[in-house]
């Protein structure tokens, strides 16, 4: 492969990656209106936003189920991640959901 071939390739796998870059979003965007939709009924429930026995389920669902190149531990890392923003995401709509409550109880 000469130079300019190199170029496109390059090119070419960057624009493959961008366009995966944007399924990978719109997939945790859908994530995080699902866990939203969690929090709601955690909090209708009593329920706290941490449950290590269910992120343990999610841990051992994605490293049984993934057919590499990543290893297992990069796959629990990435969710490691993705599971803390969620619970982030939970803590502050259910603050914001407690306010609303103290706003209408007044």
């Amino acid at each position: 492969m000469d130079r300019e071939a190199a170029f496109k390739a390059l090119a070419d796998c960057r624009a493959r990656i961008d366009a995966l870059d944007l399924r990978i979003l719109e997939l945790i965007n859908e994530r995080t209106r699902i866990v939203e939709q969690i929090g709601r009924l955690k909090r209708r429930l009593n329920l706290p936003i941490y449950e290590p026995r269910r992120e343990d389920e999610v841990y051992a669902n994605v490293t049984a189920h993934n057919g590499g190149p990543l290893s297992a531990e990069a796959v629990r890392r990435v969710f490691e991640r993705i599971i803390d923003e969620m619970r982030t995401v939970q803590r502050i709509r259910m603050e914001e959901e407690q306010g609303q409550g103290r706003r209408s109880d007044s």
